[in-house]
């Protein structure tokens, strides 16, 4: 079981941002996911895993992987009140699920460093 958060690297957020629109992603997606899932995902652990993509365009085409494949997700719109613009798309969550249906949905994309 785990979760996946993809961040967008084109908007060059700082390290704090990064990690709190991350958090976002995780509480969204979370609170979508089905309550079997997230019971074994945290008897497992409550592994996490953040990806990056370098457009919205890439973003808009995961989420829509994530959809076909009835993972649950969270699209993250920012608030405005500090580095980017209000409405600007950050990020996506997905999960938690199994690791097989996850990796549908994620296998190609590289980690954020």
């Amino acid at each position: 079981m785990k979760q996946v958060i993809v961040v967008r690297n084109d908007l060059k957020m700082s390290k704090g941002k990064t990690a709190a629109q991350a958090c976002h992603g995780c509480l969204g997606s979370y609170k979508k996911a089905d309550s079997n899932k997230i019971k074994e995902w945290e008897r497992e652990g409550e592994k996490k895993v953040i990806v990056k993509v370098n457009s919205l365009e890439e973003l808009f085409e995961i989420k829509e992987i994530a959809k076909k494949n009835n993972v649950p997700n969270y699209m993250v719109k920012d608030a405005g009140r500090t580095e980017l613009p209000g409405g600007t798309i950050t990020c996506l969550g997905i999960g938690p699920d199994t690791d097989e249906i996850i990796d549908k949905v994620t296998h190609d994309l590289k980690l954020l460093s």
